[in-house]
């Protein structure tokens, strides 16, 4: 519906807003994934997923790109598991 809309019908307020919303669903579709079993329980603190997790967030948080930390994150997971 969103996109149907042109860019100067919005105010710049709205456009600011609608911004966020990548960022904002990002990590609601990625940490249940991470976090949760399939049960539904909370994986164990030393799972190569939180490992790989905290690795890609040390990377996004310093190199401030979305390509790099997702890299970061895949390759700490495919080494942990090929490591153990």
């Amino acid at each position: 519906m969103i996109s149907l809309i042109k860019k100067d019908m919005l105010n710049q307020k709205t456009k600011t807003l609608l911004g966020y919303v990548p960022s904002a669903v990002f990590p609601a579709l990625i940490f249940p994934a991470v976090l949760l079993e399939n049960s539904g329980s909370f994986v164990s603190y030393n799972d190569p997923k939180i490992i790989a997790i905290l690795v890609a967030m040390l990377v996004g948080f310093f190199s401030k790109k979305i390509i790099a930390t997702i890299l970061s994150g895949l390759i700490s997971y495919w080494v942990i598991i090929f490591l153990l």
